[in-house]
């Protein structure tokens, strides 16, 4: 950038505050806590410097660019834990927040099939087992 434009990290909402802030927003949501009480329960499960490291890298575009739908971030992630192997809570939590944000339980299970044939029907039938167990204590 020329000397007479700022970057965008020394202004503005990229300033470390900011992008704090918006992480504290994003896991406040993710949680489903207060955002006054998102740090000590990510401390909790994670330790206080992990837990500030990553305040400040959800508060990054990632999760703020226009680009993408609270929808689509959730698909996103959903792929990446499914990827992973990861379930659990951190699977429980992203299909929650992804059925509030218009997947349904049709849209979740027809994700999971496309995906069997991706990553392979262990991960996605992992996964797929999340779906199925929510979608059972929601009704």
């Amino acid at each position: 950038m020329g000397a007479s434009t700022p970057s965008p990290s020394a202004t503005g909402p990229e300033t470390a505050g900011g992008r704090r802030e918006r992480g504290i927003a994003v896991y406040a949501r993710i949680f489903d806590v207060p955002e006054q009480d998102v740090l000590a329960a990510f401390s909790a499960r994670v330790g206080l410097p992990f837990a500030e490291e990553q305040l400040h890298a959800a508060g990054g575009a990632a999760w703020a660019h226009p680009g993408l739908t609270q929808r689509d971030r959730h698909i996103a992630v959903i792929t990446a834990l499914t990827a992973q192997g990861v379930a659990g809570d951190r699977l429980d939590t992203h299909l929650r927040l992804a059925r509030q944000h218009g997947l349904d339980e049709d849209a979740l299970t027809a994700l999971m099939t496309l995906l069997a044939g991706y990553l392979g029907y262990p991960r996605a039938s992992l996964a797929m087992e999340a779906v199925h167990r929510l979608s059972k204590e929601n009704t």
